[in-house]
């Protein structure tokens, strides 16, 4: 056998591989929570991108839901503010919220781009468009951190037929309240709430760490599966902390409102969705109801 038939082979295999995921997954939803430096290094936002689209090629039903932090604070910084952030939220004024819309909705539209040039139809709305979003205030531990909402309804009929129409809905997490006063949303927060209204199949996350470590402090305690009560008691033990105890919180409401699985990757890995999604290992940390035996 030559080198080139073998590689060959081993190409074929990874596509074998990949066979019973997409056998099991077709025409389900899949929510993917896009941000961290993968949205600032452009050739991982292309590899994301192309992860998306051919996940939706392959018979998923993708639907994107995007952040923007860094570029908002760089904007924030860039009018002579400087960001503020309570327990891990972004303090949003009137002047931070016009920044946060203005730059959330220009990232939006440079994903449908992107999504666009791989030949793929998307749209790319606002929590705003069709009530799509509506938000009470959010208050954190009390205090007052001005316009971010907390998602009280998702009107799903918009994406529901974006999705007959064979189009990629691209979300930015922006809503509005019965008053109609537009607020920032924690983009966690936002695809929670969607893959929860949507009944999604899938919920994954990318973040900058690998996914959850029983010691955060200890590369090699990664945790591959997590069932929902063992998630429950790592958040106890005080190891978990910082952004990544929400975004725990986030994943075991969704898996409690009828998400199958949630999944947390380290979005600066190449491909990672791909390599989590089609491949026995994983390469993150997936978050099981309790009585599933196995990830796929």
């Amino acid at each position: 056998m030559t080198e080139q038939t073998r590689t060959l082979q081993e190409k074929a295999e990874v596509l074998i591989e990949a066979l019973p995921y997409i056998q099991k997954f077709n025409r389900k939803i899949i929510v993917v929570k896009y941000g961290g430096s993968a949205m600032v290094d452009e050739q991982l936002k292309r590899q994301v991108i192309q992860d998306v689209t051919l996940l939706k090629l392959t018979g998923f039903k993708p639907v994107i839901v995007h952040g923007g932090g860094k570029e908002i604070s760089k904007w924030v910084k860039l009018s002579g503010k400087e960001p503020e952030f309570v327990n891990g939220l972004r303090k949003t004024d009137e002047e931070t919220m016009e920044i946060a819309e203005m730059v959330l909705n220009k990232v939006n539209k440079s994903l449908v781009q992107l999504v666009e040039e791989l030949g793929v139809k998307a749209v790319g709305i606002s929590g705003k468009d069709g009530g799509l979003l509506k938000v009470e205030k959010k208050y954190s531990d009390g205090q007052d951190i001005g316009f971010v909402g907390d998602v009280t309804e998702v009107n799903t009929k918009i994406i529901y037929d974006m999705l007959e129409k064979d189009f990629l809905p691209i979300i930015c997490p922006i809503g509005m309240d019965s008053k109609f006063q537009g607020y920032n949303i924690n983009a966690d927060d936002a695809a929670c709430a969607i893959a929860k209204a949507l009944g999604a199949e899938k919920l994954a996350f990318l973040t900058d760490i690998e996914g959850v470590y029983a010691n955060p402090s200890d590369p090699s305690t990664l945790i591959s599966e997590l069932k929902v009560s063992e998630a429950k008691e790592l958040m106890k033990t005080g190891f978990i902390g910082g952004g990544m105890l929400p975004k725990l919180q986030n994943c075991i409401d969704a898996i409690d409102s009828g998400v199958s699985r949630v999944h947390i990757l380290d979005g600066r890995i190449a491909h990672c969705l791909l390599l989590e999604i089609f491949t026995k290992k994983g390469i993150g940390t997936v978050l099981l109801p309790e009585g599933a035996d196995t990830i796929i």
